[in-house]
Formats: C-alpha cells, sequence, structure tokens
C-alpha cells in the first residue's frame, strides 16, 4: 500500500491537472464562439457563389476553357491536409490523418509507391504525421492558424491553382473536418482541381431555360468567379477546420477534467483508508506495549 505521503502527492498533482483541463476548456469555449461565428457567416456565401458558378459555367463555352477544368491522366497528386497546431483535442489531428491516409491508399496506390503524391500541410501535425511517414510535404503555410486570416489562405490556394494550371499536378484534393457540433466533426474529402461540377444536368437544364444578361462580359464574369471559387473553398475547409479544433478541444478537455475529478475521488478514498490503517496500526502498538508492561 503506498505511503500517505505519495498519496497526498499524487492527490496535489491530479488536482494541479484539473485546473489546467478546467483552464483550457474555458479557453477552448471562448475561441469556439468567434470560430462558430466565422463559419456560420461564411457557409452561405460560400454556397451561393457555389451555385452561381455551377449556374453560369453550365451554358458557358468559357468555362469550359478555363485551366482549372482540365482533365488529365492522374499522374501527380497534391492532398492539402488540414490539422491543427497543437495537440490535446483527442482523435481531432489522428482523424484526418487517417482519412488522407485512406484516400492515398485507394485512389491513389501507384502514385504514392512512385512518390508523386505531395502533402500541402495546413496545421504542424498534419505535416510531422506524413513526415514520419515519409512523404513529401509542403510547409510553406503551416503556420497559418498562428495568425489566420483570408489572405493567408489565398496564398495557399493561388500557390496550388497555379501549380495545377502548369501542370505540376493533375488533381489537388482537400482533407478536413467540418464542425457540425461541439461534439461532433465530420471528416471531409474534396476534390478542388479540377473543377467537378455538382449536378450537371440539373444545372444544366436550369440554365438553358434562362436567358442571362451578363455586365460586365461573360468571360470577365468567368475569368474572376472560377479563381474566387476556388479560394473561398479552401477558406471555408480551413474555417471549418479551425471551429471543429477548438470544438474537439473543449470536448476532450471536459472529459478530462472529469475523469480527473473521479480519479480524486480514489485517491481520497485511499488515503483516508491509508490514514485510517496507521491510526490503526499506533492504537495497536500502544495497547500491546501497554499490556506487555503490565504483564
Amino acid at each position: 500500500m503506498a505511503s500517505l505521503k505519495e498519496v497526498r502527492s499524487r492527490i496535489a498533482s491530479v488536482n494541479s491537472t484539473q485546473q489546467i483541463t478546467k483552464a483550457m476548456k474555458m479557453v477552448a469555449a471562448a475561441k469556439l464562439r468567434r470560430a462558430q461565428d466565422a463559419i456560420i457567416q461564411m457557409r452561405p456565401y460560400a454556397q451561393k457563389l457555389g451555385e452561381m458558378l455551377g449556374t453560369v459555367s453550365a451554358g458557358a463555352e468559357l468555362a469550359g476553357e478555363s485551366p482549372y477544368k482540365r482533365v488529365r491522366a492522374v499522374e501527380r497528386v497534391l492532398l492539402i491536409v488540414v490539422t491543427s497546431d497543437r495537440g490535446l483535442c483527442g482523435a481531432f489531428n489522428t482523424n484526418v490523418v487517417k482519412a488522407a491516409l485512406t484516400v492515398i491508399s485507394e485512389r491513389y496506390a501507384d502514385q504514392a509507391r512512385r512518390g508523386n503524391v505531395e502533402i500541402l500541410a495546413i496545421g504542424k501535425k498534419g505535416a510531422e504525421a506524413f513526415a514520419r511517414r515519409g512523404f513529401k510535404v509542403n510547409t510553406t503555410y503551416i503556420d497559418t492558424f498562428a495568425s489566420l486570416s483570408f489572405g493567408r489562405v489565398r496564398a495557399a490556394a493561388e500557390d496550388a491553382m497555379q501549380r495545377f494550371a502548369s501542370g505540376q499536378y493533375d488533381v489537388v484534393e482537400i482533407v478536413y473536418n467540418e464542425f457540425k457540433n461541439v461534439a461532433t466533426q465530420i471528416i471531409r474529402v474534396e476534390q478542388m482541381l479540377p473543377i467537378v461540377s455538382t449536378s450537371p444536368n440539373s444545372t444544366r437544364t436550369k440554365a438553358s431555360n434562362v436567358n442571362y444578361i451578363f455586365e460586365p462580359s461573360e468571360e470577365e464574369i468567368i475569368t474572376e468567379l472560377i479563381p474566387k471559387t476556388l479560394k473561398i473553398q479552401l477558406y471555408k475547409a480551413v474555417l471549418e477546420s479551425n471551429a471543429s479544433e477548438h470544438g474537439a478541444r473543449m470536448t476532450a478537455m471536459d472529459k478530462a477534467t472529469e475523469n480527473a475529478g473521479e480519479l480524486l475521488k480514489e485517491l481520497r478514498l485511499v488515503y483516508n483508508r491509508t490514514r485510517q490503517a496507521a491510526i490503526t496500526k499506533e492504537i495497536l502498538e500502544i495497547v500491546g506495549g501497554a499490556e506487555a508492561l503490565a504483564g
């Protein structure tokens, strides 16, 4: 049985850890509110922008000439993996890494064997995980979350777009956590390039039934709209991941605080039992000594 001093030391240690987890939960809750507001405001804009692009490009020949819609034989792949910079957020980062590895093994196994799969890491945890596994990792935008802004994410999107247009990559996909609520994050894998039109038949039917007046010209609208939609797509993914991270960390710290509380109960019970045993032993020794003297 552990001594009273050891048990007191463990109680003090667990109590200190519990205070830290409580503080981290409060910090995560404060950050989550801001991150949640940002993604809730972004979702309708991103959705409408995508719908607008699909509607306009369905009946526009110029959209088909865009370098971002060129479908080529897949030889070189870029995966944009969005994770966090820090841990202590449960399985948040592990799930993203597992999803990305699944995509590679199921879709791009041959390219991976030839070393033609590159990871663009947004977040340090993802960069570290794939570097350990021997993948080529682009860490240019690893510190995006240190000062999260549209400008920083736009630079990453423009880099991927430029390399795709020049033929350096044949496909670009994004792997990230979508925020549902504090306790739930959904893994999403989205193809960024080449652009894939959603429900093309219905979109083309709608476009054929409507006569559009383009102002400015159709060419200018298509040329401006496609790159902007791609940048917003990546920015939305990063905002989703940011909110998901804080939600996952809040949940993890709440669970850690509860576990610390349960452990404290057990340690205090052990402490009381140990203390009672020590007192009983001392009493027995005193009684034994007194009887010996009397005899």
